[in-house]
This record gives structure tokens, C-alpha cells and sequence, in this order.
């Protein structure tokens, strides 16, 4: 006799449970199967030999392994920081998944599936090797999802090998997740202009090309071109309260018991970095310069700039007057190989700022100071803090520096001795601004803004006069902040 069976519920749970017999059986006969139930009941009919099913079966989409695709800069491993997703969410193309940081930069993943998470590989703070899962991600059925290459397989060859795509014999870097976005667009990558590192072309490439395409108007992105922000509205100044003081340094907690941790992140960053940099023979030059007449410029440009949103501090003055000395000095804007056979004139004056940050020492850079104005620079800088305070430094603001200040003043030092940051060839130690008593031009004891500044330079290339002479020069421009104008592009 056969069996009857009465489902209540949608189709989804018939074709569900026909799905199931389906995978069990190798064989199935399909037949009318007669409704004995009001609407949203149904009855199937299931003899001993045979299945009677009333609607066609429906395979669930396949599971995809989303895995830690090969970043560049020669990284193979990573710390996953913070998870966006959680098994159970449904995630579509470029959703954040997760963030990881490198012994370089803090890199957010994102999805290059619509789907639904079902397994998450790593815990946080955890270690994922670049080829091996983060997820797993339920798609949606269809001919048009293909599984992911296997990275394991194309790291023993160039990483721009599975990023380049051949466009009418231009070679175009792209993920694989910007390459459909400009197919479902029809946009020829060769006709758009990347703004990555070596030429990549982002998302928001893509974007941007679009918007020009249909006059869309889109929100600003940290890859486009530095604009000054909207100016803040006028807000009615409110009386001071008289704030609690609020303690500086966080009470020390002692457990009694050694602690031992591996190296993660930019510590071990700062390992590999440091230990290049012993092989390089430093000379030192130190000298103090005279900011009294900055100070007053600064003084009345720090309301224009916040105005228009930026806070204008000294750094963008010493980042511009060092652009301005290294037109003259390019030796010291340069690069030398391994071999110490060739040296490279870096074009572009990518000046970094060494960062104390949450995450520990960052050195970010402003891309071609060469090409920008003070309040550019102090607009770059204001957001490269505001990264580094939240620890959202990307890998394209922290590489292809190529010269170096580090405000150590900030703290409170007055000295220092600074280490150059392989490959570049020499560094600037800031202190802090003191107020010191000088003698003018007619022997009078007059207050002076002092800085001293501590110099390192490679002496396999540059020698002591080269880099006094920048000193000087760079000391000139910040003392007599009015003859910058004169050079100024």
C-alpha cells in the first residue's frame, strides 16, 4: 500500500524535499501527484518502488571557497583583525568580509560573490596564509559562477600574472571583481585610468569613469584628487567649562609571570626593515632652525585653513620646503640598487612622516609634494592622521616613499638619531618648538622659536657637503617663509 504524505508550506519545501530524494536516488519517474488538501497543502503520493513527485527539482547553489588572494609587496601571510560578516549573512560583490593586516598595511577584503556565508576559517587575530580560505559563500545557482582560481597554484610565478588582463595588447591590472564590474558596464579597461599602485585599476576607477560617462555626480573618494573640503558652518562659540583633568598615561597592570608573543604586523615589518638598514652607512648632521617668522605666518593662516576644514600645523611647511631643496639636491631623492651599482632619481617627491600610531611606528606618505600647494599637503595629511588614528592605513599610503621627516618634536624630544627607511637614501629628525633667547642683528637678546633638526643620510652616495648644503637650503625656506613664494609652483 502507499504511503500518503501531507507537507504544508510553499513549493520551496516540495521542491526541497525532492531535491533530497533526488541526490539519494539515481533514478526517478516523475507523475501527476492528486491534491487531496485545501490551498498551501499538498499531497504526495510515494509508493515503496516508486517517487511521484509534482514539481521539478531544484539543486541548491554551489558553495564557494572565497580564498586570501595573493596582495602584492611579497606578502604571504596575514592577521585577520576584524570580521564584517558572520555565517548566516548574505553578501554581495564588493562587501567588506574582513580586515587583515600585513607586516606592510591594514587591507580590507572584499566578497567577489552574492551569496550567503557558511563557514568562516579564522578566528581573530588569527594567521591566513595567502591561497587558503577565508570563507565559504553559498551562491546562487547559475551558469555564470565560476569557482576561484586556485592562488596556491600562480605563486610560484609573477603575482600581476592572474591581476593583468590583455586588452588589444595592453596589459591592464585589475582584480578579477573590477573585470566584471567594467563587462557588466561595458567599459573597455584600456580606456580607463588607474589610480592604484603601478596603474591598478580600482573600483572606484570604474565608478568615477562612469559618473564622467553620465554626468552622475559621486561622493568623494581618497583615491581622487585632493580637494579642499566644504568649509565647517559657523557655530556659536560656547563658554569654556572648566574640565576635569584626565589621566595621561593608563595605570600598569603587573601579573608576575613573563609573557611571550610572536612578532605580528608592522613589529615584524620593523624587523626586516631595521636589520636592511644596519647594512647602510649613516652620517649624521644636526642644526637648529630659526621659526619665529613661521610661526607668525602660521598664526594667521591657521583660521583661513580652518575655515575651510583642515587644521594647518608646522608639517606641511617642512614637507614643502624639503620638496623644494630636493629639486635642487635630487641625489637625495634617489634609490640605490642591492648590487650598489646603479642609482635611481625618483621623479615624484613622495615625502613620508613617520606616525606614532595605535598599531606602533607607520610612516605614511604624501604622493608628489613636487606638484602641491601647503594647503594640499595639509589637507593629504589630515587624512592620512585620521587613518592612522583608527589604524586604516592602506598598503598604497604607507609604500613607494621616497624621503623621509620624522616629527619626533611631537612627543618631545629636542635630538635625535633617525634610521633610514630602505631604499630611500636619507631622513630628517624634527624636535619640538622651543622658545629660546637669541641675538638679533643688533646684538639684542630677543625670544626665538627654536627647532633642531638631525639629519641621516647614506654615505655610500651622498656626502657631507651635499647633504649641508640641503640643510641650508631647506633651513632658508622655513626661516624666511615669504622667499618660498618666489619658488613656489
Amino acid at each position: 500500500m502507499a504511503a500518503v504524505i501531507t507537507l504544508r508550506g510553499s513549493f520551496t519545501l516540495v521542491r526541497r524535499l525532492a531535491s533530497a530524494h533526488q541526490f539519494k536516488h539515481c533514478c526517478l519517474r516523475v507523475r501527476p501527484v492528486r491534491l487531496e488538501c485545501p490551498p498551501h497543502a499538498y499531497s504526495v503520493r510515494i509508493p515503496t518502488q516508486q517517487r511521484y513527485l509534482r514539481t521539478s527539482c531544484a539543486a541548491a547553489g554551489p558553495v564557494m571557497q572565497f580564498k586570501l588572494s595573493d596582495i602584492g609587496e611579497g606578502i604571504r601571510e596575514v592577521t585577520v583583525k576584524e570580521w564584517y560578516v558572520k555565517v548566516g549573512d548574505v553578501v554581495s560583490q564588493f562587501d567588506s568580509i574582513c580586515e587583515v593586516q600585513s607586516d606592510k598595511a591594514s587591507v580590507t577584503i572584499t566578497s567577489r560573490y552574492d551569496g550567503i556565508i557558511r563557514k568562516i576559517y579564522h578566528d581573530i587575530d588569527a594567521t591566513a596564509l595567502v591561497g587558503t580560505p577565508l570563507v565559504d559563500i553559498e551562491t546562487e545557482a547559475g551558469p555564470d559562477v565560476a569557482p576561484e582560481k586556485d592562488v596556491l597554484e600562480t605563486l610560484a610565478v609573477s603575482h600581476e600574472e592572474h591581476t593583468h588582463q590583455e586588452i588589444k595588447g595592453h596589459k591592464t591590472q585589475a582584480t578579477p571583481a573590477v573585470r566584471r564590474l567594467s563587462m557588466e558596464n561595458n567599459i573597455k579597461l584600456s580606456e580607463v585610468m588607474g589610480t592604484g599602485r603601478d596603474g591598478r585599476i580600482l573600483k572606484e576607477d570604474i565608478l568615477n569613469y562612469l559618473a564622467k560617462q553620465t554626468g552622475a555626480i559621486l561622493p568623494p573618494s581618497p583615491f581622487n584628487e585632493i580637494q579642499p573640503p566644504p568649509p565647517r558652518p559657523a557655530t556659536p562659540a560656547k563658554p569654556k567649562e572648566k574640565a576635569l583633568p584626565q589621566p595621561t598615561v593608563p595605570r600598569p597592570v603587573f601579573t608576575g609571570k613573563d609573557r611571550t608573543e610572536p612578532l605580528k604586523g608592522f613589529h615584524k615589518a620593523m624587523v626586516k626593515t631595521m636589520t636592511a638598514a644596519l647594512k647602510i652607512p649613516h652620517f649624521g648632521y644636526c642644526d637648529e632652525v630659526d621659526l619665529t617668522q613661521l610661526v607668525r605666518l602660521r598664526a594667521e593662516l591657521k583660521g583661513v585653513a580652518e575655515s575651510r576644514g583642515v587644521k594647518l600645523s608646522f608639517m606641511p611647511f617642512f614637507i614643502k620646503a624639503a620638496s623644494m631643496g630636493l629639486l635642487h639636491f635630487p641625489v637625495l631623492n634617489s634609490s640605490l640598487d642591492d648590487a650598489c651599482q646603479n642609482i635611481t632619481y625618483k621623479a615624484t617627491h613622495n615625502i613620508g612622516l613617520a606616525m606614532d600610531t595605535i598599531q606602533g611606528l607607520l610612516v605614511p606618505n604624501v604622493k608628489n609634494v613636487q606638484l602641491l600647494s601647503v594647503f594640499e599637503i595639509a589637507t593629504e595629511l589630515n587624512r592620512l592622521q585620521n587613518l592612522g588614528n583608527v589604524g586604516q592605513l592602506g598598503a598604497s599610503d604607507l609604500t613607494g616613499g621616497t624621503f623621509t621627516l620624522s616629527n619626533i618634536g611631537s612627543i618631545g624630544g629636542t635630538y635625535a638619531k633617525p634610521v633610514i627607511l630602505p631604499p630611500e637614501v636619507a631622513i630628517g629628525a624634527l624636535g619640538k618648538v622651543q622658545v629660546l633667547p637669541r641675538f638679533n642683528s643688533k646684538d639684542e637678546v630677543v625670544k626665538a622659536h627654536i627647532m633642531n633638526v638631525s639629519w641621516s643620510a647614506d654615505h655610500r652616495i651622498i656626502d657631507g657637503a651635499t647633504m649641508c648644503r640641503f640643510s641650508n637650503l631647506w633651513k632658508s625656506y622655513l626661516e624666511n617663509p615669504a622667499a618660498m613664494v618666489l619658488d613656489l609652483k
